[in-house]
This record gives structure tokens, sequence and C-alpha cells, in this order.
């Protein structure tokens, strides 16, 4: 399918710098002297950054079999869908930005007869001011605050500070991708994101994006509280799976037991637009 699809794919990330497709670096080939030959791609690590991951997320907009209940959650576990509740509010202009990506990224899956992929969001928690003192706040594990005491003795929030003409001290590294985010809050200038215990990072589309996480009406309740700052870091990935005979057997035959809606193997135009709907409901826009 790589292969198939590699000169479309090529054009869409150097025509969009912005992308949140995985980047593909490789694909390989082994035949060792005695067994069978396979294969193995390299990719972009979505989360290579010196902040703890706490919370990663695969969400599909799918919820058919998307949680991940009766399992010991740790930072380490991949939640889905249903497991999400939260939503996530992002500066007003990059949120525009973020949408707009994925719906240009989503349209290009599309077009390739593309399905089941999956937006893989990491989640960074800082620990609010009355919650210092606490190592564990709740027991499914969303608020657990895994930050050193020493790291988060000068709380001080997120802040954004312009970005300078010294770059020196701001932390790229090898998941840099695409153009600086603007803030238009700073006065539409490009911004960079200063924590206690860091360098200045770099905030880009999917990488080092502060946010302000809230609990989701409805869902269950927070014994402690229910708005965090955080760092998110996502991106596009899975996108290897064509909507072939076999996915649209499977569509079939769940489509007799549940509601088509909620099931993964649909259609990839069906998938593109559902998955954006979704996403949308995951970063809302600023209240």
């Amino acid at each position: 399918v790589l292969l198939q699809m590699l000169p479309t794919y090529h054009d869409h990330v150097r025509s969009y710098e912005n992308t949140l497709i995985t980047k593909f670096f490789g694909l390989h080939r082994i035949k060792p002297s005695s067994g069978q030959k396979f294969r193995f791609v390299v990719m972009g690590n979505m989360f290579c950054t010196e902040l703890r991951i706490h919370r990663r997320f695969d969400l599909k907009g799918s919820s058919l079999g998307r949680s991940t209940d009766n399992i010991e959650i740790d930072e380490n576990t991949t939640l889905k869908d249903l497991d999400l509740n939260y939503c996530f509010y992002l500066e007003p202009s990059w949120r525009e930005d973020l949408l707009k990506q994925i719906e240009i990224d989503s349209k290009f899956l599309e077009a390739q007869q593309i399905m089941d992929y999956s937006l893989l969001l990491g989640v960074h928690y800082r620990a609010p001011q009355h919650l210092r003192s606490l190592t564990t706040i709740r027991e499914d594990g969303l608020g657990i605050v895994a930050e050193e005491e020493d790291e988060i003795s000068n709380y001080q929030g997120l802040v954004l500070v312009p970005r300078g003409t010294d770059d020196s001290s701001v932390i790229a590294g090898p998941h840099i991708r695409g153009s600086r985010l603007r803030a238009s809050s700073a006065g539409d200038e490009e911004v960079d994101l200063l924590l206690p215990g860091t360098a200045r990072l770099q905030i880009q589309l999917g990488v080092n994006m502060p946010a302000r996480a809230e609990q989701i009406p409805g869902k269950q309740e927070d014994l402690f509280h229910q708005s965090y700052d955080v760092v998110l870091y996502l991106g596009i990935i899975d996108i290897l799976q064509e909507y072939n005979m076999s996915k649209k057997i499977e569509h079939a035959y769940k489509s007799l037991q549940f509601d088509s809606i909620s099931i993964s193997a649909v259609d990839p135009t069906f998938y593109s637009h559902r998955f954006l709907e979704f996403i949308e409901k995951v970063f809302p826009v600023t209240s």
C-alpha cells in the first residue's frame, strides 16, 4: 500500500509542511538466511519530547469496541475514543489551523481509499496549583500528575513568550515539523512555550501545543479538579489500511449486528467526514 501511494504521499508532505500525517523514513525488507522474509517501516516519533506523556489516546471517531475497560491504566496504555472524558481548548487561531490541516489530510487519505486511521494524541498534564502535594489524584489515572515535586515547585502555569532572535535556548529536536504557530492573543506573533524547569519549546502544529483540558459535561465526575493546563502532541497514524474487499465484507457483517455509524470499517468518504466531526468535538471552540 505504501509503495502504491508513495508518489502522491510524497507530493502531499512536500506541499503541506504542517501535515499531521505520519512521516515515513524507510520501507525495508529483510530475508534471514534461514527463515521467511518480512517487511517493516521506519516512522517519525510523535512523542519525541523531554516532557512526560502522561496519557495517550488513539482516536478514530467510532464507538464500537473503542474503550479499554477492565485493564490497569498507566502512562503506556493507549486509550480510545470512549475513554476520553476531557475536551481540549486551544488558542483560536491554532484550532482553526489544526482543523483545516486535519481536513486536508483526511481528504488526501480519502482520495487514496484509505480508512481506519487514527489521531494519536499525547497529553502532558501540568499540576493544578492546589494539587501540588498530591502524588495520585484519581483511580482511572486521567488526573494523575507524574511530575517530580521539584519540577513543579515553581509552577506558574503555561506561559507563551514571543519568539526571540536567539534560538539557542529553544528545544527543537528530531520531531520538528512545519512552521511555528502564531498566536492571535500575542498580536499574531510567533510564540514559544516557556515551562518551569525547561528551556523554550517551539510551538508547531501537533508539537508542544499548550491547551486547557476540561471535563466533558455528563462524563464521569472528577473528584478533584475539572480543568488542567496541558501540552499536546498529536498526529495521524495507521494510514496504510485500504478499504479493500475484506473491509467491505467486515462492514457488511457488522452492519447486520450494530449501528453502521458506530463501526470502524466504513467507506473512506464516510470515514473522513466522521473523523473530522469527532475531532471538532475533541477541540471545541474556546468558551
